[in-house]
């Protein structure tokens, strides 16, 4: 066991959470579940982090940028959870487990396929002892051919529908830098937990098994493309820069607008790898973007004049504008148009979002101390509640709250954590 005192944070009162008394058992590694729990963390949730004594979830280790320090990638999951050290696999564990359990609303894992079941910890062995729990877990995919695959976060996005239509139209498929097969059942599953705590309290009494699946997840991100691949039965989709006549599947788009109106991304001043703006051009701010570019002639030309005829010369479209954004910084272009109503926006790169003020000023970049890492930027909750605001707080330290849990909530005499050590359990 892991006996590191640190000074926490006071928690804020009880009240100013929405899910102040709340219950997580966290059984989940690395990102897809720690994304999820993290979130029900900031929404005010006592959220109890299990790990394997000695060693913890594995990002602790993974992309350390200082030796002996957990990494950023766990700290940046983690923070507002308390970590308890238990190996379940004994028969001490099992029974910590099982206290823990017996006071908990929600127990949340993300092992490959059989492992908690091999260990008495499947849904219908809990279920049957801990009717009111719910049991939520992360899959890499549902029943059928691929229930037992592996899933990482490229695969998810491959299966999912996000790499066939991500990148350029005559370049190989790209994942997004975005983490939707990760994060993105992270947040779907946070999603289904909360509508199972409703059902629970307001309507059944009872908890229930939630499943995301990370190739469901990204499925339901892609769904756009999926309107595209019906649309194509109807004709060629003329909002897209490559050609669609007699393709069977929704291409690879490029930076077209997945909307109903052309957009792109176009060059800025002075030319870094990042100074772009991406703007959207739609029928009624034609003319405003003619006018602000200097080229109102555009406005009456038959060739430019009505979005069928902009369609039909999207390429020229675009190098028009861009040779009015070349001569202006990026954020020149977004205050110039913006004041016009034409809907764009510069590209930020990660340095540039982490300096930014106005995400600092509404907690959606936030710095936390951390007894050994000193302080460091992470990215708070989207999640923005008038009534339940975040007291974000650092990640924990392995095994932290290991003897607290066990001596004050779960009611285990200084003998017993004593054996439990002995035996390895904790």
């Amino acid at each position: 066991m892991t006996n590191q005192q640190t000074e926490l944070p006071v928690a804020a009162p009880a009240e100013r959470h929405a899910l102040s008394g709340i219950r997580v058992v966290d059984m989940t590694h690395v990102q897809s579940g720690p994304s999820c729990t993290q979130l029900l963390a900031w929404l005010g949730a006592d959220v109890i982090k299990v790990e394997t004594p000695g060693l913890g979830d594995v990002t602790r280790g993974q992309l350390r940028d200082r030796p002996g320090v957990d990494s950023l990638y766990f700290t940046m999951l983690n923070g507002n959870k308390r970590s308890l050290t238990v190996n379940f696999k004994l028969d001490g564990g099992k029974k910590v487990l099982e206290r823990l359990l017996a006071g908990a609303d929600v127990l949340v894992e993300n092992f490959g396929p059989g492992v908690l079941d091999r260990n008495g910890l499947g849904f219908e062995a809990l279920h049957a002892r801990f009717p009111r729990l719910v049991y939520a877990s992360v899959k890499g995919f549902g029943e059928g051919e691929f229930q037992d695959a592996k899933a990482y976060e490229p695969i998810a996005q491959a299966m999912g529908g996000a790499m066939s239509t991500t990148g350029d139209g005559e370049g190989p498929p790209m994942v997004t830098g975005a983490q939707i097969g990760d994060s993105g059942t992270g947040v779907h599953l946070a999603a289904a937990i909360l509508a199972a705590l409703y059902q629970r309290d307001t309507v059944s009494g009872r908890g229930q098994q939630v499943v995301c699946a990370m190739q469901d997840s990204v499925l339901n991100l892609c769904r756009v493309k999926i309107r595209d691949q019906q649309r194509l039965a109807g004709g060629p989709l003329a909002e897209y820069p490559v050609t669609t006549t007699g393709t069977p599947a929704v291409p690879r788009a490029g930076n077209a607008s997945g909307g109903g109106h052309p957009g792109a991304a176009l060059r800025c001043h002075p030319g870094g790898p990042n100074d772009y703006v991406y703007l959207i051009i739609q029928p009624k701010v034609w003319a405003s973007l003619c006018k602000e570019m200097g080229r109102e002639e555009l406005v009456t030309d038959p060739d430019f004049k009505t979005p069928e005829a902009r369609l039909q010369r999207l390429p020229e479209v675009f190098s028009l504008v861009e040779a009015f954004t070349l001569t202006l910084t990026k954020f020149e272009v977004y205050r110039r148009l913006n004041a016009v109503d034409v809907p764009c926006g510069p590209v930020f790169d990660t340095k540039e979002l982490l300096e930014d003020e106005s995400l600092r000023a509404r907690g959606i970049t936030v710095e936390v101390d951390h007894p050994e890492r000193g302080r460091y930027a992470t990215v708070g909750s989207p999640l923005q509640l008038s009534d339940s605001p975040v007291d974000y707080r650092r990640a924990p330290l392995l095994g932290e709250h290991t003897g607290p849990i066990l001596r004050d909530e779960l009611g285990f005499s200084p003998e017993e954590i004593a054996a439990l050590a002995e035996e390895g359990a904790i």
